[in-house]
């Protein structure tokens, strides 16, 4: 009988003990496994692909043309912590504006940019910073991170492959002017800062300032020298200009007279031509919200003048006709 008890005892503790263990197990959190980027190749016009939790689209293109709206997204999901320092401010409707962009030369050329979207709000992710400020440590913003480059490398590499040499646009959009007043001209972002647009044609038109610029490449293959390509008749700020829409640098306005300007952040550094001279050269665009962002109507006529603009940029300075 003692014997009976004992083994008795002995089988309870050996369950109970089985059981608590698978208990724990039960409630250890499981580390989500990434899969590796680029599973979903290969990537084919007219889809569309999404990084984990649609926290980044893709839409792969048919022109020598990419298109990134890095700020726009309202996405704000608990699993990723507000970041504590850096920019939060959300660049509204460039997603919308971008997405019209898209549409546009849909509807006019049967053609289509790549375009990539960061659909996570910037107080949870930066698409348009280094991986250390822009994910702050959140392994699910870094994953988005790494998304987000990935799908514009693919798109460099696509371009490439098809065209030899493109153009890769940031799409942006700037607000009240802490010098106090609204700029309502677009800024295109070269890498030259707003002090070194205020020199004479003469003296930025040299091969310093040339390499600096994220239109490097661009301006090498374009019959038009670099000054010209940056704010000559044929620039794009003046091809805009021409259609009603401001920008600085461009013939009317070659700078903005030292007050606030952006010259590009860390998209037009990366995935530009700037320094390494890589076939795709990049501009980042800062546009104002009042007549091109504030509605729909005004996203759709800018676009279509976006357009016209840059069919006649690639005729002229890359040779293609889109």
């Amino acid at each position: 009988m003692n014997k009976l008890l004992f083994n008795s005892f002995f089988l309870f503790l050996f369950i109970s003990c089985n059981v608590d263990s698978q208990e724990c197990c039960d409630d250890e959190i499981i580390e989500e496994v990434f899969q590796d980027l680029g599973f979903d190749k290969p990537y084919t016009y007219n889809n569309i692909y999404y990084g984990r939790n649609k926290y980044i689209e893709f839409h792969p293109g048919s022109l020598p043309l990419i298109i990134a709206a890095p700020h726009g997204g309202d996405l704000i999901p608990s699993e990723i912590p507000d970041r504590t320092y850096g920019t939060m401010v959300t660049d509204s409707y460039t997603k919308e504006l971008t997405l019209a962009i898209k549409n546009a030369f849909l509807s006019k050329l049967g053609k289509t940019p790549y375009v990539i979207i960061n659909n996570l709000k910037r107080t949870k992710f930066d698409a348009n910073r280094d991986s250390i400020e822009g994910a702050q440590g959140n392994r699910y913003a870094r994953r988005a991170w790494e998304e987000f480059h990935y799908y514009i490398n693919e798109s460099k590499i696509m371009v490439k492959q098809d065209f030899t040499y493109g153009l890769f646009l940031d799409i942006h959009g700037h607000g009240a002017n802490p010098d106090g007043f609204y700029d309502l001209r677009t800024w295109l972002g070269y890498l030259l800062n707003k002090d070194e647009l205020q020199l004479s044609d003469v003296e930025l038109d040299n091969e310093n300032y040339q390499n600096k610029s994220s239109i490097k490449t661009l301006s090498i293959i374009s019959p038009e020298n670099f000054i010209d390509v940056l704010r000559g008749n044929n620039s794009l700020g003046s091809l805009l200009d021409s259609l009603g829409y401001k920008s600085v640098p461009s013939v009317n306005d070659p700078s903005t007279n030292g007050t606030h300007y952006f010259s590009g952040g860390y998209n037009t550094k990366t995935h530009g031509s700037a320094i390494s001279g890589s076939p795709i050269s990049s501009i980042q665009l800062e546009l104002p919200k009042p007549g091109i962002r504030e509605n729909s109507l005004q996203r759709k006529n800018y676009s279509e003048s976006l357009v016209i603009t840059l069919q006649k940029y690639f005729k002229i300075h890359y040779g293609i006709e889109l």
